[in-house]
């Protein structure tokens, strides 16, 4: 998503910093940094903290977007707020942040078959058709992403929830 994001209104995401890769532009007016975490996933906090001191980010303008192995591969769903739900990157953000009240963008890649450990599977290749899911699924994150900057997120969560 931050890759269709940065191509589409052409922000440079190849600056290093706050151990993340990021760059700043404007998505529908308004100024964003877009951030990709480069500290192992349970520590993604660290990288997103720095950046919010950097830049004085308020908690209310933070965007969260993640993989969630609890929803179906390409399913897409957007939260408020809410706790970490066993995500541990998402738990390293509340704990760094101090609150979990920040907007996500969950998306979905099924849950870890059997005989599977836990990182395998999250970082392993999705098949042809799961790919074209989440192909999909981030052609609609991408638009929730563009609501949700312009203060709309009501709206992104009756569309795409």
């Amino acid at each position: 998503v931050i890759n269709k994001l940065s191509e589409k209104y052409s922000i440079n995401v190849n600056k290093s910093g706050f151990k993340a890769i990021y760059g700043s532009g404007q998505i529908e007016g308004e100024k964003v940094i877009l951030c990709k975490p480069q500290t192992y996933m349970n520590s993604s906090g660290e990288a997103v903290l720095e950046c919010m001191q950097f830049y004085k980010i308020p908690v209310e303008n933070l965007l969260v977007i993640f993989d969630d192995i609890s929803l179906d591969v390409g399913t897409l769903r957007i939260k408020r707020n809410g706790s970490a739900g066993g995500h541990n990157g998402v738990k390293s953000i509340i704990s760094f942040i101090g609150t979990d009240d920040f907007k996500r963008i969950k998306i979905g890649v099924g849950s870890k078959p059997d005989h599977w450990e836990l990182p395998d599977w999250v970082l392993s290749r999705f098949s042809t058709k799961e790919l074209d899911a989440v192909v999909a699924c981030s052609e609609k994150s991408l638009f929730a992403t563009e609501l949700i900057v312009k203060g709309k997120i009501d709206q992104a969560m009756n569309k795409f929830n």
